[in-house]
């Protein structure tokens, strides 16, 4: 554990799949990129003994977030580790590729010649798992995921198999102090995915940070202060499948809810966001995933947290050309140094515009978070039922921060 503050088409069980995945992977639905120039006509994993690495994502390479943050990620990656070359398939989704798994997807990256293939979802833990199985000479990553984690839940001794994650946990903090720190209204709109342990962490750490930020710098009343989730079922909006996001973000920002929070891969809070603030409303948001989020709508942003996939991504590519990899569970920390700029561990946050005056607050709360002396996992901690959860005097483990069951007392929304 590392913490940082071939099947064919024609073998394919039914040819409806063996047809979508040859969409999948034809000309729109993945590309190849490398740091050496290729020849004119030359097919994409060949050339120069490149080692060809695969990525598989969720949703599309320029979502304006979660997966957007990725490919810049992988792409940032290949540049630096020399002789390297991307093959990459996005949109792997029920709605945009149906009846096709990340692990077909994968298998087909693999006969391209991919020797190191991550994959970018929650979704996707137990087709990175299976894919490991089969092609034990090829080293798989899983961004988020704890099947590589020896002190986890779930932990599976696969050697080839490992997981990446930051510590969003910080990031959801500072978000959080900063929705805060932005609301007139007192009441924050948090845009979530589906439910799970990592969707349910990230927003009760938004949660802390906001609950601290507005009693501590604003001088209110925690009581006073409404934090409201709603999960619209997936990652992204699928028309007929789940709440609509754009539709969630409007009834907040036409419900009293003057910040709006994303925990989606997409940014209808920002963009519903620029349309009400467009038609004379007083509102704000904060961005999620990439650290460009605010030149969505600058005027009304709060700030973004992100990751930088590229440091660990780097590591791990670099580890497998030279044939030194083994399964590692990687949950790297903010870059505290520079925020801004991570260039040692993977998280970072920019402030945006909308806070004005009251970054000098968030600026407090971050150096509290860096020195230690602020630490929103120290108890008391109740869960949404009333459940002590971390007791008065004691810290949160690891394994709680990461399996967090429910959402946190004081917040409104669905647990499970």
């Amino acid at each position: 554990m590392k913490f940082n503050n071939p099947l064919t088409l024609t073998t394919l069980r039914n040819v409806g799949i063996a047809a979508a995945l040859g969409t999948v992977l034809g000309a729109c639905g993945g590309g190849t990129t490398s740091n050496q120039t290729a020849s004119p006509g030359a097919s994409p994993a060949a050339g120069g003994g490149d080692f060809v690495v695969g990525m598989v994502l969720v949703g599309p390479k320029n979502d304006a977030g979660w997966n957007q943050a990725h490919f810049e990620g992988i792409e940032g990656a290949v540049k630096k580790v020399p002789g390297t070359k991307l093959e990459y398939v996005d949109k792997v989704n029920p709605a945009d590729r149906p009846n096709v798994t990340a692990s077909q997807v994968a298998d087909e990256l693999i006969n391209k010649g991919a020797k190191f293939v991550i994959m970018n979802s929650d979704d996707f833990k137990d087709d990175a798992l299976e894919t490991a199985k089969k092609h034990p000479n090829v080293t798989v990553i899983h961004a988020s995921g704890d099947y590589a984690w020896k002190e986890g839940k779930n932990f599976k001794n696969q050697p080839n198999l490992g997981n990446i994650m930051g510590r969003m946990e910080f990031g959801k903090q500072i978000a959080g102090c900063a929705a805060a720190l932005g609301t007139e209204t007192g009441r924050i709109g948090y845009l979530g995915a589906l439910i799970n342990d990592e969707t349910r962490r990230y927003a009760s750490a938004a949660f802390l940070g906001a609950r601290y930020c507005w009693e501590n710098y604003r001088k209110r009343d925690p009581k006073d202060l409404g934090f409201r989730v709603t999960w619209i079922g997936f990652w992204f909006n699928i028309p007929g499948k789940t709440l609509d996001p754009t539709k969630v973000a409007d009834d907040f920002y036409n419900g009293g809810f003057d910040v709006v929070m994303s925990g989606i891969d997409t940014p209808e809070a920002a963009v519903q966001g620029k349309k009400a603030a467009d038609a004379g409303k007083q509102v704000k948001f904060v961005h999620y995933d990439l650290a460009t989020g605010c030149n969505l709508a600058p005027d009304i942003c709060l700030g973004v947290p992100f990751y930088n996939w590229s440091i660990p991504y780097a590591d791990a590519i670099q580890k497998a050309k030279d044939g030194k990899y083994t399964s590692e569970f990687v949950w790297s920390g903010p870059d505290w140094q520079n925020l801004s700029n991570p260039t040692t561990d993977m998280i970072g946050f920019n402030p945006g515009n909308a806070l004005g005056d009251r970054k000098q607050f968030l600026d407090q709360f971050i150096k509290g978070l860096s020195d230690g002396s602020i630490n929103l996992y120290r108890g008391p901690i109740n869960l949404q039922d009333g459940t002590v959860y971390v007791p008065a005097g004691q810290t949160a483990t690891d394994q709680q921060i990461w399996y967090m069951p429910q959402l946190i007392a004081g917040m409104e929304g669905s647990s499970k």
